[in-house]
């Protein structure tokens, strides 16, 4: 397995080892040390809106693949948990429902919809049963206005991957966002999970690559902002752009911000615009290959697909042909890592810090 170092000052560090977008094992290795750890993107709560629901999917899926389900209980609570009968492993739902208990359609194993055992026929000669591991693994919950996060192995709490996001954003309306389905796509991108988020974290090649999105960002107070588990690339709008109207409390008062662009390790984008957020997943399908999803949530439909938060499909397609071209040369004998430009890719040099860590 290879060893990968960032030196902490950008000046003098190279960019991470090619190995890492190359290597069948570091991706294996990446799932537990990096995924499994991290806080991930459930959906949003219409999953599961009404009393005595529940809900099935999997986290991932074509990487962690883990069978996971949601449920709300009849007092309005909600709950993430295995989705595999601590019997003999079968799925418990198969597809959304209301009901009333959970259980498998196997041997008839029943649990309440917080995921507790409640009862197993033929079970009476069983000695020492049942105990805590015969009821269905919990998960916890993290709730940020309309949209549910969860880990399957959290080393650091929610409130501290997400602090700096959400108080940043205090003053945007995360209960008023409504989902879109038919506004979302997911994209196909032949290059691996990382390349497409260092990509996302410089505005270094907006210029070069997005002819669009530069003609309404002004490129020269383009700013990024580095927090533990997040960064904050903060797109200032040219004169007459939509942009937001900032409360007086924000630290951005007075800027004419047309965009927020967080990210949030390892594999999440959150983009404000003043019409609402366009949620990006990138989710790890290959060596070479992961799917992005854009999610598009409204808040102000007046202001949809103006300004910085317009034309978001081309600009995908302008960042794909540049990551895939990427994963091409970097297969390349004469290449092994770059450097980072000082002033435009501390947020490329933050993202290789945590991965160097996370990988050990």
């Amino acid at each position: 397995m290879p060893r990968f170092t960032i030196h902490n000052n950008i000046a003098r560090a190279n960019t991470i080892s090619k190995e890492y977008y190359t290597s069948q094992e570091c991706f294996e290795e990446s799932k537990e040390k990096i995924f499994a750890p991290s806080w991930q993107f459930i959906g949003d709560s219409g999953l599961v809106t009404e009393p005595a629901s529940a809900y099935p999917f999997t986290l991932l899926d074509g990487y962690l693949n883990e069978p996971l389900l949601l449920t709300k209980t009849k007092e309005g609570m909600l709950h993430c948990m295995s989705n595999v009968c601590t019997h003999r492993g079968n799925l418990m739902v198969y597809k959304a429902c209301q009901l009333n208990q959970l259980r498998c359609k196997y041997h008839g194993r029943q649990f309440s919809l917080d995921g507790k055992f409640t009862s197993m026929p033929e079970f009476k000669e069983v000695e020492n049963f049942p105990t805590e591991a015969d009821n269905l693994h919990n998960l916890p919950v993290f709730e940020w206005g309309n949209l549910l996060f969860t880990s399957l192995q959290p080393t650091i709490p929610a409130n501290e991957v997400f602090k700096d996001m959400q108080e940043r954003m205090d003053w945007f309306p995360m209960d008023q966002l409504i989902f879109k389905p038919a506004l979302s796509k997911d994209y196909f991108v032949k290059a691996n999970w990382a390349l497409y988020c260092e990509n996302y974290l410089e505005g270094f090649h907006i210029p070069f690559v997005h002819a669009g999105l530069n003609q309404v960002l002004d490129f020269g107070e383009y700013t990024t902002e580095i927090f533990t588990y997040s960064n904050l690339q903060l797109g200032i709008g040219k004169k007459g752009d939509v942009c937001f109207n900032l409360p007086t409390t924000s630290p951005d008062y007075g800027k004419q911000v047309a965009a927020y662009y967080f990210w949030v390790y390892p594999n999440m984008m959150f983009n404000f615009y003043p019409w609402g957020l366009s949620f990006n997943l990138v989710q790890p399908t290959g060596v070479g290959e992961c799917k992005v999803s854009f999610l598009v949530f409204v808040s102000d439909e007046s202001k949809f697909n103006t300004g910085a938060g317009s034309g978001l499909d081309t600009v995908e397609l302008e960042d794909e042909e540049v990551v895939e071209n990427v994963q091409k040369g970097i297969r390349s004998r004469f290449y092994s890592h770059g450097r980072y430009s000082v002033k435009h890719e501390t947020g490329t040099h933050h993202f290789h810090s945590l991965i160097a860590k996370s990988m050990g």
